[in-house]
């Protein structure tokens, strides 16, 4: 996996599970990214409803995808909505270094340790430990913060793995499909395997 510098840019950004879906599905049958790109643009084919949202949500897809690269586009058409959702959550994390850390650092050691819950509290933690290691991190506001967090937890939630528990939620340990998991192991993507795992 490429370790790439740290971004608050998630607070921006949702799940876009459909779109995803949708954009592997293009790609599969043979479009190109420019291609979709146009008809984003000309078509709004995905019915994102302004010009800047349609923009951030094709900028924002389209990088998570090439995060994992074509090789996963047959895997993913052929697993089901449970594992297409982890395939979207894989790419999340795979573009976005902070969110892997946070899912690696956090999520996996709940797993592991057999706890399967996590709070707000084990979200400030992890943000408070980023900014006492990382110059860029702690140059952020709590309201960053907060809004990152939220972020986090919705795309977990999005994605199938946590439910949506007010003070606490609880994760729930995906049944990955043996295909999807080959996958992660021969593509240098044995961190993400962990931390779904709990490994």
């Amino acid at each position: 996996m490429i370790k790439k510098e740290y971004s608050a840019g998630a607070v921006k950004f949702a799940f876009w599970f459909m779109e995803f879906r949708q954009m592997i599905g293009l790609l599969h049958d043979g479009n190109s990214f420019d291609e979709i790109k146009r008809m984003n643009e000309d078509d709004n084919i995905f019915a994102i409803s302004t010009p800047a949202r349609r923009k951030q949500m094709f900028t924002t897809v389209s990088a998570r995808i090439k995060s994992l690269g074509e090789s996963i586009y047959p895997v993913f058409m052929n697993c089901d909505l449970t594992n297409q959702k982890m395939i979207c959550l894989a790419a999340a994390m795979a573009h976005d270094t902070l969110f892997f850390e946070f899912v690696y650092e956090v999520i996996r050691n709940k797993i592991k340790t057999g706890e399967n819950q996590f709070s707000d509290a084990d979200l400030r933690v992890f943000f408070n430990d980023k900014q006492r290691q990382n110059e860029k991190a702690a140059s952020w506001t709590e309201a960053t913060l907060v809004r990152l967090g939220r972020t986090y937890k919705s795309q977990l939630h999005d994605a199938g793995f946590t439910d949506k528990g007010q003070q606490v939620r609880t994760i729930t340990s995906p049944l990955l499909d043996p295909t999807f998991t080959q996958w992660l192991k021969e593509h240098d993507f044995m961190p993400i395997l962990a931390a779904f795992n709990g490994e």
